[in-house]
């Protein structure tokens, strides 16, 4: 299975790309994956050329195809004034529409408080849901202080099980839904409406009043 990471962390190194990282090796302990990593800071001229000549660069041109061909992805971004950063949405803007319609995504962020955290809820989880991509329950979003803390790691692997439960398609991975004989039958419509049909001449349908002539 092809797993893609998007990170948009702009510094070399930066925790962004430790926390892409880590959720990745995680994932990869859980099934087996290809995994492929997409820095879009380097891609940061060819997306600016993109918007202005509606053409995406060669380099960008691969990574698109990689997020769009992926089982699974999972993306980081740092956080900038209480959101994702520019750069980050702007690689996902010029994705197709459909690009990740289905496809299973492990949303993260980081920052330096843990007053940020809930931009995954506020921020990444209403973009991807809009691009109609399957998000996973746990995201995780790991502030300075959550490094070498305890929580981060479990976090982490609970996110990473839930995403690759998705990708194998792992019935435990999905809400249970109700079958034949959870205390009630399912009756076909059309066998419905057979049984309201009369039978014979001058018998009327069952539930359906007899008109009434009018008076003289």
């Amino acid at each position: 299975m092809r797993l893609v990471v998007v990170s948009a962390g702009l510094s070399v190194p930066s925790s962004t790309r430790l926390l892409a990282d880590r959720l990745a090796a995680a994932a990869g302990r859980l099934a087996p994956l290809d995994v492929q990593v997409v820095e879009v800071r380097e891609l940061a001229v060819e997306i600016a050329h993109a918007f202005t000549s509606g053409f995406p660069g060669r380099a960008l041109a691969a990574a698109q195809e990689a997020v769009t061909a992926a089982d699974g992805l999972i993306v980081v971004t740092p956080v900038f004034s209480a959101s994702y950063s520019g750069l980050f949405k702007s690689f996902f803007d010029l994705l197709d529409q459909d690009a990740l319609a289905g496809t299973p995504v492990l949303t993260a962020a980081t920052g330096g408080t843990a007053r940020h955290s809930l931009v995954l809820e506020h921020a990444l989880r209403p973009l991807f849901s809009y691009l109609r991509a399957v998000v996973v329950p746990t995201g995780v979003y790991a502030a300075s202080e959550d490094w070498g803390a305890e929580g981060l790691d479990g976090r982490i692997e609970r996110a990473a099980a839930e995403l690759t439960g998705l990708m194998t398609g792992l019935t435990a991975a999905r809400p249970a839904r109700p079958g034949p004989d959870d205390g009630f039958t399912v009756v076909p419509f059309a066998d419905r409406l057979a049984a309201l049909a009369p039978t014979s001449e001058g018998e009327r349908t069952v539930g359906v009043p007899r008109p009434v002539p009018p008076s003289r």
